[in-house]
Parts: structure tokens; sequence; C-alpha cells
């Protein structure tokens, strides 16, 4: 319809819809409105319960998704990650605040186990035991962040290559360790 001069608010044209199909004041553009029942956001706690399966020190083992997210908010706040330590302190808070009044505390659980160099060896991740069936070759391989700690402790002694030979035939993974300068055997 174009513009007539006694009726100028009838004119239809690029912003302007015919008039018989524009809204009626106090009328809505979407009469029906938003469907009910419509998730309106994210199935947040169907994804952090769902099980997941990570490695620590080459170990696996299966935890939520939540406690995963968490462990890795915490890996990265220790490393220096200042943002990731705050919000790794906040989601630990958030979480004991939820927790009701007889979840306070963690049931303690006590294991015996036999004590000696070699529990403490496996308990601490520091090394694994190679060949346990056979007692001809049984020994104990040093794992390579524990050879490195150890190193680093020297200072300024160093050692002989003999003495290196040692603690490479003696270390689970040679290759994988941040070796001196000074260091002769490979």
């Amino acid at each position: 319809m174009s513009e007539s001069p006694e009726h100028p608010e009838l004119a239809a044209g690029y912003g302007k819809p015919p008039h018989a199909s524009r809204f009626r004041p106090g009328q809505s553009g979407n009469p029906n409105g938003r469907p009910r029942n419509r998730r309106t956001s994210l199935p947040h706690d169907t994804v952090v319960g769902q099980m997941v399966t990570i490695s620590e020190g080459g170990i696996k083992r299966r935890v939520t998704a939540a406690e995963a997210f968490i462990l890795h908010l915490t890996r990265k706040g220790l490393a220096g990650d200042s943002a990731a330590a705050r919000a790794s302190l906040e989601a630990i808070a958030a979480a004991r605040a939820r927790r009701g009044p007889s979840d306070l505390y963690d049931p303690l659980v006590v294991i015996r186990t036999s004590f000696g160099v070699g529990t403490a060896l496996k308990a601490l991740r520091m090394a694994v035991k190679k060949w346990p069936q056979d007692k001809s070759r049984v020994r104990w391989e040093l794992e390579p962040w524990i050879v490195e700690a150890a190193l680093s402790r020297l200072g300024k002694r160093q050692l002989t290559p003999a003495e290196q030979r040692e603690v490479w035939n003696n270390t689970r993974t040679p290759h994988k360790v941040k070796w001196p300068e000074w260091w002769v055997v490979s």
C-alpha cells in the first residue's frame, strides 16, 4: 500500500509492515509465550555426577567428574596458578557448606600393614618392585622424580662414574630423568 495523503499512518515499506498485520497496542508478539518445563540451564548435576577415570602417578582410578575437577584445580593451584587456587578453595568451601551436620567429619579408616622400607617406597610412589615373584632377580627401581630430587640435594658434590652407573641401573626409566650437566653415564 502506498502512502496516501489523507492516511500517512497506513504507509507500508521497509520497517513498516502493512497496517493489517501490525501488532495491536498491548498485544504480545508471542501470545503463547515460552513453552513450560523448558530447560533453561545446563544439566550440571548430571555432568558432575558422572564417573571418569583419572591417572595419578601411573595408577588409574575412577572418581566423579566433580572430584576430578577439584583435583585438577588443586593441582594447578599448588603449581602456582593463583586463580585456580582461589577457585579450588571456593569449591571446597561450597562443598563443606552443603554438607549436613552428620557429614562434618569423614570416618576414620585404619589399615594395618606390615611396615618396612618397601612398604614406604611403594606407598609414597618412590620406587617399583621389579620381578617380585623371582627371588633371584627381585629388586626396587627408583622413580625418575626421586632420582632428580636426590641429585639436586648433592649440591656441588658429583658422583663418580661407578656411582652414576649404579644410579642409572636402579632407575626405573632413566631416559625420563633430567640428569645434571656433569653426568657422564648413559
